[in-house]
């Protein structure tokens, strides 16, 4: 019961849920969901529905519940944010839970409704929506109570958006729903095309992970690969370079830096002119990618930077959000019934 808070900032992800709280990460799980086929019963969340990925019997699939940053099935995301939420405090004191949770920003009212009704559903007393942005912006230590231009570039999973902040709110935002999981899709498509080997997602992750770069390296990174071969269906080992991961996610990342170009095409020019002092920060998983920050720099021509702990920034944001009286009476303006 030590972790238990009444107070949580929660970054709903199409990869990851991360749940802050008491001043520290309480909960960070893979978005994944395993039931069985037949009759939908669940049968693993989390971690455990993660190790099953690509490795489960028939009668069983592994699901991501969120897609494109929003919610594609409400009763399954409502049933993983309910153990979750227990996970972390215990079924007798979540009465009186309440957590600021993240929506990107482009997301429509009927989406932002979903999200926060399954927080509702799940066992939260109150539901508060935050976009992404900000609250990546919070938690990344970008002053957003100043009336100076802050740019913060979120690269989640399933989605990326860049805002500009000023005075604890959005004043021009870009969202895509285009994010780490269309750069593991990027590379399966790379191999299939160029080794006429099948992979599956979690191996082209791994790649990603291990070897992947946004731009060339100075010594390229190797990796065997194992898959299907598919025109003899036989398995099969490969060698990858960090090269060629360069090659076959270099259009995909464009389209991320493109969010990011059309934000400051449309920033005001005294908040552009903070920008180019200040520089861009850079939050979410994408942002561990190697040389995203110099790739960024490149394409916008404005510096860009990572920030220390990406991955984490938006549930922190968020939990802060929930703290702070000032910054929760502006975010309390994104309703969902908007």
């Amino acid at each position: 019961m030590g972790l238990f808070s009444r107070k949580l900032g929660v970054d709903l992800g199409t990869v990851n849920v991360i749940i802050y709280g008491n001043g520290q990460i309480l909960l960070q799980e893979p978005a994944m969901v395993a039931l069985t086929i037949e009759d939908e019963r669940i049968v693993a969340i989390g971690q455990e529905a993660r190790d099953m990925y690509g490795r489960h019997p028939e009668h069983i699939e592994v699901v991501r519940p969120l897609r494109e940053g929003v919610i594609a099935d409400y009763e399954v995301t409502e049933a993983m944010l309910r153990h979750f939420f227990q996970k972390i405090g215990g079924r007798p004191l979540l009465g009186g839970l309440q957590v600021m949770i993240s929506v990107p920003y482009g997301a429509n009212s009927v989406e932002r409704r979903a999200v926060h009704e399954a927080a509702l559903q799940a066992g939260a007393r109150e539901a508060i929506l935050i976009h992404e942005s900000l609250a990546s912006a919070i938690g990344a230590g970008l002053p957003v109570r100043t009336p100076a231009g802050n740019m913060v570039l979120n690269i989640g999973g399933g989605a990326s958006e860049a805002a500009v902040i000023a005075m604890n709110g959005i004043v021009v935002a870009e969202s895509v729903r285009i994010g780490g999981l269309r750069l593991d899709e990027a590379i399966m498509s790379y191999v299939r095309r160029k080794y006429n080997l099948i992979i599956g997602q979690p191996t082209a992750e791994s790649i990603k992970i291990q070897i992947g770069a946004a731009v060339p390296l100075p010594e390229d990174l190797t990796m065997e690969v194992q898959g299907r071969d598919q025109l003899s269906g036989l398995p099969r080992t490969i060698s990858i370079s960090t090269g060629e991961v360069v090659e076959a996610i270099a259009d995909t990342l464009a389209d991320i830096a493109g969010v990011a170009k059309a934000v400051l095409e449309r920033t005001p020019p005294e908040l552009a002119s903070d920008i180019i002092d200040r520089g861009a920060m850079i939050t979410g998983g994408g942002a561990l990618l190697r040389g995203i920050d110099e790739y960024i720099t490149r394409q916008i021509g404005v510096p860009a930077y990572r920030a220390d702990d990406p991955i984490v920034c938006t549930a922190v944001g968020a939990g802060r959000a929930l703290e702070d009286a000032a910054l929760r009476r502006r975010v309390e303006g994104i309703s969902y019934s908007k």
